[in-house]
């Protein structure tokens, strides 16, 4: 009787629990095998609630969004140069981002939150092709690794 109160509380507890949200590490780099100025994964999929952890592991580098290429409604991300920033994403869609700095060197990052299948759909037009090609190199990244 003892072990069944106490097996039934744990259940109620575990039950009220909340599930504990992933954090994903993403290192700023000057440098990798994959290149001069990269994030590194470059492409994050996470899911709703879940953050991802910018690390400054070179100075000079900070995280942004790419304006046009957040789902509608999210709040804008804009980090301090060289120092680290962790962003939790709530909602779902896919997220362009830049480090302000070496954007025009190249310095991007896709992060795919949630499971939508149709996430390509809600990337802006004048964004989509470049969408796509992002996600066939790191597919191709990820398949050689």
């Amino acid at each position: 009787m003892l072990l069944r109160s106490l097996l039934g509380a744990v259940a109620l507890a575990a039950a009220g629990a909340p599930l504990q949200a992933a954090e994903v590490t993403v290192k700023m780099l000057n440098s990798s095998p994959n290149g001069a100025m990269v994030f590194e994964p470059a492409f994050v999929r996470i899911a709703p609630g879940d953050s991802v952890k910018f690390v400054a592991t070179d100075k000079g580098h900070n995280v942004e969004s790419i304006k046009g290429m957040a789902p509608e409604g999210s709040a804008p991300i804009k980090g301090v140069v060289s120092k680290d920033e962790t962003v939790t994403f709530e909602k779902e869609g896919v997220y362009g981002l830049q480090c302000a700095p070496h954007y025009m060197m190249g310095m991007i990052a896709l992060d795919v939150v949630g499971t939508t299948p149709s996430l390509l759909e809600k990337v802006p037009d004048e964004h989509r092709d470049t969408v796509a090609a992002i996600g066939e190199v790191m597919s191709a990244l990820q398949a050689a690794a």
